[in-house]
């Protein structure tokens, strides 16, 4: 029986053996590929990793983002493992990214930008040493740069609790199950309000002020950053400028898209960020386009606006911080609210371009 028993121990010894090494076969045939297709891969924690791959997909240059674990010693965990503390992973993506798009110096700055780097027990709702933020260095050049960026965000002084963020050697990285990947495209409405519920977003807007969403590359595609006053002096027109950074209004009924009928999303000029749809579109009789809601609540910011000698409400756009318009509660139902938007801040999306234009998730609206 002892015989028998130590032969099982040696046949279970060498199936576990042989899975780990096809791991790595499989690892370095990846790897081989990749390089290949001239792409590099880099490995982040942020918390939630339905949050983290849905904020570096925005990224020019990124080609694909995959949601799984890292960090731990068990072999293939489970979800159901991984968030019960105990394997020692934490919830990871692997970014692979197209480097003479994007940087990996670029990515750092895209990852400090979207985590809280001062808190060392897991990621705003989500609690615990799964959640904790890292970076998984690949290289001595990736480990240099992420030592570099954190002691230079460690110095700014935006923070005024330190920085705990681990810089780690990279591991084994295991996929998560396929209901995890793309979850915030394929289940846009319980990913919008987890995200808004978990106070990620908040935190960003607080810490990083306009811009929480700073991204690598141009900011003329969705999700962009703010740019500087001086590109902005050069991309836009006179009134656009006026409208979106001086806090302006435009003529009425000598504008764009008072009178525009043409079904589609309205758009941050700026910054490309989605803001209302032509479905909640009305005559207002105003001369300005006006709107019962926004398309995407979160992309809206409200502040109390006392300017001409009175009480307003002002709505600018949240990560190129344009100014829109304002809104009042003299609107038609079902909300009763009337979106009072500047044409100068705005650009129309139809919805036959919706997809080529990267606003693919919204046709389904239209359809």
């Amino acid at each position: 029986m002892k015989a028998i028993f130590l032969s099982l121990i040696v046949v279970l010894a060498m199936v576990v053996l042989s899975q780990v090494a096809s791991g790595g076969v499989s690892d370095r045939r990846k790897a081989m590929e990749e390089q290949r297709e001239g792409l590099a891969t880099a490995l982040f924690a942020g918390g939630c990793f339905w949050c983290t791959e849905s904020d570096f997909e925005k990224v020019d240059g990124v080609v694909e983002v995959i949601s799984g674990y890292t960090g731990g010693k068990e072999v293939n965990p489970t979800y159901e493992e991984v968030s019960s503390g105990r394997t020692g992973h934490i919830e990871s993506i692997k970014v692979r990214y197209d480097p003479t798009r994007v940087t990996y110096q670029q990515l750092l700055d895209v990852f400090w930008r979207h985590v809280d780097p001062t808190d060392p027990g897991g990621q705003f709702v989500d609690r615990g040493s799964q959640y904790r933020s890292a970076v998984f260095y690949q290289t001595d050049e990736e480990r240099r740069l992420a030592e570099a960026s954190r002691e230079v965000l460690e110095k700014s002084g935006r923070f005024s609790k330190p920085v705990v963020t681990e810089i780690r050697k990279a591991g084994p990285f295991y996929p998560a199950e396929d209901y995890h990947q793309d979850y915030y495209s394929r289940n846009p409405i319980r990913y919008k309000y987890y995200r808004f519920r978990s106070g990620r977003d908040q935190f960003l807007q607080e810490a990083w002020g306009h811009s929480p969403d700073l991204k690598a590359g141009s900011a003329a595609k969705p999700g962009r950053g703010k740019p500087s006053r001086e590109e902005l002096r050069k991309r836009l027109t006179e009134m656009q400028y006026r409208v979106t950074q001086e806090e302006g209004t435009e003529p009425p009924f000598k504008n764009a898209y008072w009178d525009n009928k043409k079904p589609g999303i309205y758009v941050d000029l700026v910054s490309g960020e989605p803001l209302f749809s032509s479905l909640d579109k009305y005559d207002s009789g105003t001369g300005w386009p006006s709107f019962t809601r926004p398309l995407e609540p979160g992309n809206i910011v409200t502040r109390e606006d006392r300017s001409l000698f009175s009480v307003r409400t002002e709505v600018r756009s949240r990560t190129a911080d344009s100014h829109l318009g304002h809104v009042f509660k003299d609107g038609p139902p079902p909300t009763g609210l009337r979106y009072c938007m500047n044409s100068a801040a705005l650009r129309f999306i139809p919805r036959e371009d919706l997809e080529k234009e990267g606003y693919g998730q919204y046709q389904k609206l239209f359809e």
